[in-house]
């Protein structure tokens, strides 16, 4: 079988790629809702810690992020990405708590595809949600993903390099103060022609929907 050289493109993501945490939104206090001193005498039999005002943390439904390798079944990742191993590759992160995501790719025959699960744990709901509105608004041309997570979008995109085609779908789920991010891409480097819109934005829905349970289900 001859070989074919790898598009620039491609060729340069099979490097290692280092992927840094995303830094977590800092939130501030309320004001001080304590009530103004009285000019009376203080009734001395009531609880002093009464009066003050508790200090309510935020709850984060997620507090880290799961094992993203654990994330899908073998099973779904030998049908997206033929020729892969299961175990996939953790990319290293700088805080493994905020963000982790595995990669799996492999060049079957002429077949190429590359998938990649990423979660990311935020420091609140609003902070999750900000930041999946942004990148919703970046891949303008999808549309949203019913039945998933809190809100979930999906968009596919054709790019063409050197006369050789990539088509990839890319799924952003968002579950309370977690985001996870599916990238599904792959080309045929006989044809030189991407795979059907369809086929990717289906792999990337699979992917997401196992990935979301595997947050919910806090499966590390």
């Amino acid at each position: 079988m001859r070989s074919l050289p790898l598009p620039l493109a491609l060729t340069a993501r099979l490097a290692p790629v280092a992927v840094l945490a995303t830094a977590g939104w800092a939130l501030s206090s309320g004001p001080d809702t304590a009530p103004a001193a009285q000019d009376k005498e203080p009734d001395r039999t009531a609880n002093p810690s009464a009066s003050a005002p508790a200090t309510q943390a935020v709850t984060k439904t997620y507090a880290a992020a799961p094992a993203p390798c654990a994330s899908l079944a073998g099973k779904t990742v030998t049908s997206l990405v033929p020729g892969a191993e299961a175990d996939g590759k953790e990319i290293p992160s700088t805080d493994t708590k905020v963000r982790r995501t595995c990669s799996w790719n492999a060049l079957k025959g002429y077949d190429y595809r590359w998938l990649d699960v990423s979660f990311e744990v935020m420091e609140s709901d609003d902070a999750a949600r900000r930041s999946y509105k942004e990148r919703v608004t970046d891949k303008s041309g999808g549309g949203d993903v019913p039945g998933l997570g809190d809100a979930a979008y999906s968009v596919v995109n054709l790019t063409t390099e050197d006369e050789q085609q990539t088509r990839e779908g890319t799924v952003v789920v968002r579950s309370a103060n977690a985001l996870v991010v599916v990238t599904y891409n792959g080309s045929d480097f006989e044809s030189r022609k991407a795979p059907a819109t369809d086929e990717m934005n289906k792999g990337a829905i699979k992917a997401a929907k196992e990935a979301v349970a595997a947050l919910e289900n806090g499966r590390d």
